[in-house]
C-alpha cells in the first residue's frame, strides 16, 4: 500500500481548471527554453547543454510546486483532489483525466 503525504492543498476540478493555463503556459515555455538550448547546441560540450536543462526543469518544478501541484514525472503534473489526482501532461491540451493515490500515469482515466 502506497502511503500518501498530505498536499499542500487539494483542488475541486473548477479550482483546478482555473489554474490549469497557468500551469500549461509554464510548461510550453520550459519546453521551449529546452527545445533552443538543444537546437543551439551543435558545437557545445554536451555538459553545457545538460546543465542547462537540468536548470530549465528544476525552475519550472519549483514554479508550479509554488502553485501548490506536484510534479510527477517531466512535464507531468498532478493536482490532489483529495481522493486522488487531475493529472496532466504536456502537450496534452486541457485538464481531462484522474488517478488514484495508489495508481500512477498509466491508470489514469478520462474525466467526464
Amino acid at each position: 500500500m502506497v502511503v500518501k503525504l498530505k498536499s499542500p492543498r487539494n483542488f475541486s476540478y473548477e479550482e483546478a481548471l482555473s489554474i490549469f493555463p497557468v500551469v500549461r503556459d509554464l510548461t510550453a515555455a520550459a519546453v521551449q527554453q529546452v527545445a533552443a538550448i538543444t537546437r543551439r547546441a551543435d558545437g557545445y560540450y554536451i555538459v553545457h547543454v545538460e546543465s542547462s536543462h537540468q536548470a530549465i526543469v528544476e525552475q519550472w518544478t519549483r514554479e508550479v510546486e509554488a502553485l501548490g501541484l506536484e510534479v510527477k514525472g517531466l512535464w507531468l503534473v498532478d493536482w490532489d483532489c483529495g481522493d486522488g489526482y487531475y493529472c496532466w501532461r504536456h502537450p496534452e491540451p486541457s485538464l481531462a483525466h484522474f488517478h488514484g493515490y495508489d495508481e500512477g500515469f498509466a491508470a489514469r482515466v478520462p474525466i467526464n
